[in-house]
């Protein structure tokens, strides 16, 4: 196996006029990313706004979240067959327009049959961005357009926290959960339809493909999200609908699989996985989501639980880590460019970060406020793009830019169920550890009463106080255990193939402006 893909020997022309289109398709991947993000942040205001029971209104982000991965193997392949360009701005305005309308729905049921198929569309757009930043970008700037995909990971999440407090907060209108996208997708669609250039169809694909795989792989992968993300509300195999969800989701999805494998022509390029890179890229991707989760999901819950802070009262720390990110992936880029600088170094340091900001994190006290969350913020900001940016670099550099389409695919496919099982693990983490503290304290108050009887206590303020201080030692136990994840990892990634740093052709002063992408077809 080579190590890096060799050039092209055709070449075409970057233009301004095909980077705008490329900045489009980043601008509506980040939308799609938020589109999911920002109503599960809102979701008790959306449910006060429609008259939904909790319960019900948690449908609403599992159906999202399982529209989204089901679109996932499949987006890359749609868009070569009906051409990128028809096919993102298809999508696009579908996730727009429905976008514009789930507000005015009343009937549940309805509403989340619409909610996953917005997560079909939107989810659609995510694989066309790593897509065409291999097919359109040149060698001296291909790091860069990598580490644009690394923001619908770095970026995305954690600004959504502050499109949730200009939502219902600022606005004070649920209902910008969803038109939030509206006026960002309506420019990301014209900047994709004046810049990406017109391609011709590929319908003589749609005789080959492997239908079969489709129709397994969809609901396959549709349960598996309903399984994992419905699994710590509803006690995971204590639920008929769990056990059912996931064990029909593992047989159709692996079903899929073995299709996929087996199909001259698949979706997805499983034969990828052959390569060490790629498999242990995807270890470690779904390790490095999970350690992500904890810079501002996890404060932002720890400081809902003790103080009852809203949206607006956590928002500062997703911005701290969200907005650097615009100009901390170029940089971890520009390093990478390097000759003396070692992909698989960048990365493990950018975990030593983050498990940094895990130790000092789990030193949380129930006196915490925002800024004693500010030194782990910052240990994430920078961990974040090393992390992100070096493992897409070693994981793409093992692959010819043809076969970009199927690793599109298997990234996201990863990304967005990494997600799914981060949430859950984090959420089921907290629920053991809330537990077993809860009833340690109670049993340590409960031996301590007979000392206290000449006090006078307000009822149930032991079991408040119980039950609060359980709450924040349960988030540094799950602080301590992300952080030996990181830790974890670091061996791994050290086992990564080296892949030395790309080439950069220098270019004489006779040379045009223009830039080359090497690029096939």
């Amino acid at each position: 196996m080579s190590t890096a893909a060799p050039a092209s020997p055709q070449q075409p022309v970057l233009t301004v006029r095909l980077a705008v289109g490329l900045l489009g398709v980043l601008l509506a991947a980040m939308v799609a990313g938020l589109s999911g993000r920002v109503p599960a942040l809102v979701l008790v205001d959306v449910q006060g706004g429609l008259g939904f029971a909790r319960d019900d209104a948690s449908w609403l982000t599992t159906a999202y979240s399982a529209g989204e991965l089901a679109a996932m193997p499949f987006a890359a392949w749609f868009a070569i067959t009906f051409s990128m360009r028809r096919f993102h701005m298809t999508m696009l305005a579908a996730a727009l327009v429905l976008a514009a309308a789930l507000p005015f729905i009343r009937d549940l049921n309805v509403l989340i049959a619409l909610r996953l198929l917005h997560g079909i569309c939107a989810g659609s757009l995510v694989p066309v961005l790593m897509m065409a930043a291999l097919r359109f970008l040149p060698t001296s700037i291909r790091l860069h357009g990598l580490a644009l995909f690394a923001m619908t990971a770095t970026l995305s999440p954690n600004v959504a926290l502050g499109l949730a407090t200009l939502s219902v907060d600022k606005l004070e209108d649920w209902r910008w959960a969803y038109w939030h996208m509206l006026p960002l997708g309506l420019i990301a669609m014209g900047m994709v339809g004046w810049g990406i250039p017109k391609m011709p169809t590929a319908l003589p694909r749609l005789k080959q493909a492997d239908w079969f795989g489709l129709f397994l792989g969809v609901p396959g992968l549709m349960l598996l999200v309903v399984g994992i993300d419905q699994g710590v509300r509803l006690d995971w195999f204590q639920s008929p609908i769990i056990v059912a969800a996931l064990g029909t989701g593992a047989i159709l999805t692996s079903l899929f699989l073995i299709s996929e494998w087996l199909h001259p022509a698949p979706f997805v390029g499983l034969a990828l996985l052959k390569r060490r890179n790629i498999w242990l890229g995807f270890i470690s991707l779904a390790g490095l989501l999970v350690v992500m989760s904890s810079a501002v999901n996890l404060p932002a819950n720890a400081l809902g639980s003790l103080h009852d802070f809203r949206l607006e009262q956590s928002a500062r720390l997703g911005l701290t880590v969200g907005l650097p990110q615009l100009v901390l992936g170029s940089c971890v880029a520009l390093l990478l460019y390097r000759q003396w600088v070692d992909a698989r170094h960048v990365f493990a340091i950018g975990l030593a970060c983050m498990a940094g900001a895990c130790w000092l994190a789990s030193a949380i006290t129930d006196e915490w406020m925002v800024q004693q969350f500010l030194w782990p913020t910052f240990l994430h900001v920078i961990g974040q793009p090393m992390a992100m940016v070096a493992m897409l670099f070693l994981v793409v550099s093992t692959v010819q830019p043809m076969e970009g389409p199927f690793l599109a695919g298997l990234v996201n496919i990863v990304r967005v169920l990494s997600t799914v099982v981060a949430g859950a693990l984090v959420g089921q983490l907290t629920a053991i550890r809330s537990r077993f503290h809860f009833e340690s304290l109670r049993d340590q108050a409960g031996n301590l009463l007979p000392q206290w009887a000449g006090f006078d206590f307000p009822p149930g303020a032991v079991i408040e106080q119980v039950a609060k201080q359980a709450s924040v030692l349960a988030t540094a136990d799950v602080y301590r255990a992300i952080g030996l994840l990181a830790l974890l990892l670091i061996p791994l990634v050290l086992k990564f193939q080296h892949i030395p740093a790309p080439r950069v052709p220098r270019i004489s002063p006779s040379t045009p402006a223009t830039v080359q992408a090497g690029v096939a077809s």
